[in-house]
């Protein structure tokens, strides 16, 4: 099958992965119309995260936070001196404790994980843009609307976070469904760590951008980090209305060298027929699904809560709170590029198999993040260590971006975003059930012996996805993926009969 880097053998279900040419000349690499549709998509995953992670650095300044910690916090030993310029910020709006804090935290969960396998069902067979696009822009109207919903009332302000969930569920399924029918075989990595290192430059974004907002006087203060990342969201939106398309044939400034580049190497569907109980039994699925758990429990552990513990334990200003907590997601941004180009690099020159860069790559993005959680819990009030520590886990822990991230495609073009709906419900679990674990750990004692446990267990999570992906993961073409000829089909319908 020309369209991938993956061909069975005729005769019998062994697999095989034999590499393909690079592109030819005249098609190009960073300017050109696959490219140009990355760049695009990188956007708008700056405004999905942005749009996700303004909450968690804002619900510091809507918090009283001196209702939110215990009265015998001042006695616990291992909580960090404040900093010499930390200022006193208890005068919130909201008394939340902290069960109801992590209730808001992850209540946008909720909501998420309830669009991935429709979105990635509707995505497969109806293309992505139109789902991806009003994905976004739902969560940025309600994001627009979430001032008024917290003050309204802490129910209605749930409510809104879950319908946030729900609008930007769709968006990883569509973006796989699309880059499906866009991304040759040698440069799935690149594109897809291409389009999803925004993510990471939206955090980075965002938190000290929020952390500014909530301390000034700019529309109420904290109101303002919802104002104008909903508006910029909106903005996007249109733009990518505009001049993104789901297939190639589509798009109206593509070069006819670069079409024809990619119809060759990508094989459009001329039926749609869902493999339903074969993806159901694919192990290599099942060991995307638990590395995509594994590695997202660390993740949301991290992005819902990072600010939380650098200002309940580590004790930094709420202004510095959004910058220390971006600097983690900024050595994320650069990895996940840098891995996406050396993966491809490394299948190109047939330096190694798919499956085993996908394995190589992603047991660095679990094992060396494990560790270094592990250490940041233990170097005490050492501010710069703790935080050099977090940076240097979630710089490898981008390497999932050419590791399980990108493998669903490999598996199946066709129905990649199918398959990213499937494992993005079970690896969004955490992002609900992560802040309510850290939240029973610290609610009582916000200490760092509390949060140990709380890093000892994405350690573990982290060891035990690397282990199941290692047994269980491929980097081979399924064979449900493939589109049967005619013959093929013909022969099919007379056994049958």
């Amino acid at each position: 099958m020309p369209s991938e880097d993956v061909i069975l053998k005729s005769g019998n279900d062994d697999k095989v992965e034999v590499e393909i040419v690079k592109p030819p000349p005249g098609v190009g690499t960073w300017i050109s119309a696959r490219y140009g549709l990355g760049y695009l998509a990188f956007f708008g995953f700056v405004n999905v995260y942005a749009l996700r992670v303004n909450l968690s650095v804002a619900i510091l300044s809507m918090v009283n936070s001196s209702y939110l910690v215990p009265t015998n916090h001042a006695n616990v030993s291992d909580v960090c001196p404040a900093s010499s310029n930390q200022a006193n910020h208890t005068g919130g709006e909201f008394n939340w404790d902290s069960n109801q804090r992590s209730l808001v935290l992850g209540a946008f969960f909720y909501g998420y994980v309830l669009t991935q396998l429709p979105g990635g069902y509707l995505a497969s067979r109806f293309g992505g843009k139109l789902l991806l696009g009003g994905g976004v822009l739902c969560t940025s109207l309600l994001t627009l609307l979430t001032p008024i919903a917290a003050q309204t009332s802490f129910a209605f302000l749930i409510v809104v976070r879950i319908l946030e969930g729900i609008g930007e569920g769709v968006t990883f399924p569509a973006m796989h469904a699309i880059w499906g029918a866009w991304a040759p075989a040698m440069e799935r990595t690149r594109l897809t760590a291409l389009t999803y290192a925004g993510l990471h430059l939206g955090t980075v974004i965002a938190q000290p951008i929020s952390g500014i907002l909530c301390a000034s006087n700019v529309m109420g203060g904290w109101p303002s980090a919802f104002y104008i990342f909903g508006i910029i969201g909106v903005i996007w939106c249109v733009i990518w209305f505009l001049l993104a398309q789901n297939y190639p044939s589509q798009c109206k400034w593509i070069s006819k060298e670069e079409l024809s580049y990619i119809e060759s190497h990508v094989e459009r569907a001329k039926s749609f027929k869902v493999p339903w109980k074969e993806i159901a039994m694919s192990k290599p699925l099942w060991a995307i699904s638990v590395a995509h758990f594994c590695n997202n429990w660390g993740f949301y552990t991290l992005l819902t809560c990072l600010p939380t513990y650098l200002k309940d334990v580590l004790r930094f200003d709420i202004t510095q709170d959004g910058f220390i907590a971006a600097l983690p997601y900024l050595m994320s941004w650069i990895s996940c590029n840098l891995a996406g180009i050396i993966a491809d690099k490394i299948r190109a020159k047939a330096w190694l198999t798919t499956t085993l860069t996908r394995k190589v790559f992603n047991t660095v993005a679990f094992v060396f993040p494990a560790g270094f959680l592990l250490g940041a819990g233990y170097v005490g009030c050492n501010r710069v260590l703790a935080v050099t520590f977090i940076c240097l886990a979630t710089l490898f822990s981008a390497f999932s971006f050419a590791g399980f991230n990108p493998n669903h495609i490999d598996l199946s073009p066709r129905f990649a975003g199918i398959l990213m709906g499937i494992t993005n419900t079970w690896g969004n679990i955490p992002g609900f059930v992560s802040p309510l674990v850290v939240g029973a750990f610290t609610e009582n004692n916000p200490s760092q012996h509390q949060w140990l446990y709380v890093f000892y267990i994405a350690a573990a999570v982290y060891v035990f996805g690397a282990i199941f992906y290692i047994v269980f993961a491929s980097g081979v073409e399924q064979e449900w993926n493939r589109i049967p000829s005619e013959d093929e089909e013909e022969e099919r319908n007379l056994l049958k009969e």
